[in-house]
């Protein structure tokens, strides 16, 4: 699992002085396949461990590394016209490592040296050594997202191979990495790193901004290009990249979305908690190869668990918030309501493999605990090269992908009666697909180890959208899979509703 709250501060980075050191480094020429032969012949060597800074910059407490920032006002490409601000944060801390700052302009590449000197920090601030190999841990970018001559940020790249984007109204949650690599296996967990970046400055007027980055582990490397336009309410990224296996890669994730679960109505019961729920994300949501739109509600189980949808082709899967309302968190703070959600689109058939969904026990709402990503079926070969493509929505709330019903929220418990029989209920939204007289909808319900009860449907009268009801006896079942959904003339008229259900 992987420290949050970190990740979601800020710092910054000056253009002037740096930039003017950089005159030390000779400009090289640049071009993505340039970048695309660097990457094959980083792959062809054996694998470099990176060097870390200096033992005081990682002992640092996380108050003394929040009080070291960048003086934003000095971003760069800040006195000029160009539409973006870049903005670079100091290492230290969970960032024991560096990575290599290039920006691109007019065909040529430069490297950006380190410069402390551009940090601003309060008296809480430790004496830090400035020998040693140090050097900046991620990039931000800023945009003009509501008003001119305004530039707000809307994407950090820091830490492993992970990015966060945002749209305008947001604010950080859930968040992207470049490849996910062993997930859940008993060995552990593998995190390549992006170890060098290259950013492009934008022409003027331009609504596409471009960053690259090499990424490294003893596993693979690949080469990665970012294009990220924020449009206000929501933010694209467009994402391609080549990898180079060094080792043969038998559980990879492709797309990899890796997000917060804590509680919500399904577990509710387990936690002393003044809110009624906790979480960056509610839900999966995958538009399978068959055209069946599935949501899978999110768990905080007992003992990790991996769910795969196995599937050809996807046309697309996500992770989704989709509570907005500030009574569904009470929380003033963390803003639950304003995260983010995810839709990846392929850009290119991917054939056999499986949405792998993977979730893991949690006792703080400061770890990531849920992973979401595209495993391919057959592994990847040591030394073959492949490439993937694909699309990314950043967004408060999904757009519909399929003309049915969504799932607005899961509830499940005791029922009224005593003993151990649990009720679930399943809110669905309003939709014209759905018939006026409810009692026309034919239900279906089933699991594939627990006798269910055939279910019954009412109006929400506070949704306005049908409400599915229906109960199962545990027994001495210990974990089953449950399937709902609702059919009208013959077609499904809601989203599939699929959850894992553990004693």
């Amino acid at each position: 699992m992987i420290r949050r709250d970190l990740l979601k501060s800020v710092a910054a980075f000056a253009l002037c002085p740096a930039f003017a050191r950089a005159d030390e480094a000779a400009p090289t020429p640049f071009s993505k396949q340039g970048l695309v032969d660097l990457a094959r012949d980083v792959a062809r060597k054996p694998y470099a461990k990176r060097a870390t800074v200096p033992q005081a910059w990682q002992d640092m407490s996380y108050d003394e590394y929040r009080s070291i920032w960048f003086r934003s006002s000095d971003a760069i490409w800040s006195d000029t016209d160009y539409p973006l601000r870049l903005d670079l944060f100091h290492p230290g801390l969970y960032f024991p490592n560096t990575v290599e700052v290039n920006l691109v302009e007019d065909g040529q590449s430069r490297v950006l040296p380190f410069d402390f000197s551009l940090f601003d920090k309060t008296d809480m601030a430790p004496d830090l050594p400035l020998d040693g190999h140090l050097g900046y841990s991620g990039v931000r970018l800023r945009a003009e997202l509501e008003k001119p001559g305004i530039f707000q940020e809307y994407a950090v790249f820091q830490g492993a191979s992970y990015f966060r984007v945002i749209a305008r109204d947001l604010v950080y949650g859930l968040s992207a990495r470049g490849l996910a690599v062993n997930t859940a296996a008993p060995e552990g967990e593998e995190f390549p790193d992006f170890t060098r970046f290259w950013i492009e400055r934008p022409a003027m007027g331009a609504t596409t901004h471009k960053i690259h980055a090499l990424m490294e582990s003893p596993s693979v490397t690949g080469i990665y290009h970012f294009a990220l336009r924020p449009n206000g309410k929501a933010t694209d990224v467009d994402v391609s990249c080549t990898l180079f296996p060094r080792v043969e890669l038998g559980n990879i994730g492709i797309a990899p979305l890796t997000s917060m679960f804590f509680f919500d109505e399904t577990n509710r019961n387990r936690f002393d908690d003044f809110r009624p729920a906790v979480h960056d994300s509610d839900g999966l949501s995958v538009l399978n190869g068959r055209g069946e739109m599935i949501w899978r509600p999110l768990a905080n189980p007992r003992d990790v668990q991996v769910s795969s949808f196995v599937d050809e082709n996807p046309q697309g899967f996500g992770l989704a918030q989709r509570e907005r309302r500030f009574s569904d968190f009470a929380d003033l703070e963390a803003l639950y309501h304003k995260r983010p959600s995810v839709w990846i689109t392929p850009g290119e058939d991917w054939g056999r493999g499986a949405v792998t969904l993977v979730e893991i026990p949690t006792d703080k709402e400061i770890y990531d605990n849920i992973v979401a990503y595209w495993r391919p079926r057959d592994p990847l070969a040591a030394g073959s090269e492949h490439s993937f493509s694909y699309h990314m929505t950043w967004v408060d709330q999904i757009e519909t992908k399929k003309p049915v019903s969504q799932v607005l929220n899961t509830r499940i418990g005791r029922g009224f009666t005593h003993g151990e029989k649990k009720v679930v209920a399943i809110d669905f939204a309003p939709h014209e697909a759905l018939p006026d007289d409810l009692e026309n909808l034919v239900i279906h319900v089933s699991s594939n180890r627990l006798e269910v009860s055939e279910g019954l449907v009412q109006r929400n009268p506070d949704t306005g959208g049908p409400r599915l009801a229906f109960s199962f006896q545990p027994g001495d079942v210990t974990a089953a899979e449950l399937r709902a959904q609702l059919f009208y003339q013959g077609r499904s008229v809601t989203e599939v509703w699929l959850y894992r259900w553990t004693a």
